[in-house]
């Protein structure tokens, strides 16, 4: 049996409430493994997901859909390397 995370949407449905991505530049801060990152991106312009866990990163860039317009990027939410991009939304979920 695979443990499956969140098997309600509870997460996504929340989003959705709160935030209206469409047409929009997200900042994903601790993106993981981008499992999160998925349940939104098709309706933004652009996602940046950073996360100090290099392994998480791999695989978010690896299972990253080929159409949705995201990168992942190492980097420590003290110091975000985007010094003259604008985000219209800011996500931090699950993240210290």
């Amino acid at each position: 049996m695979i443990l499956q995370k969140d098997p309600e949407r509870t997460e996504t449905k929340a989003l959705h409430r709160f935030a209206d991505f469409s047409g929009k530049r997200v900042l994903e801060i601790g993106c993981g493994d981008g499992r999160l990152t998925w349940q939104y991106a098709k309706q933004a312009k652009f996602v940046a997901g950073i996360d100090l866990n290099a392994d998480d990163l791999r695989l978010a860039t690896i299972d990253r859909p080929s159409d949705l317009p995201a990168s992942f990027i190492r980097a420590d939410s003290t110091h975000i390397p985007f010094a003259k991009e604008k985000f219209d939304i800011a996500i931090l979920a699950w993240s210290l």
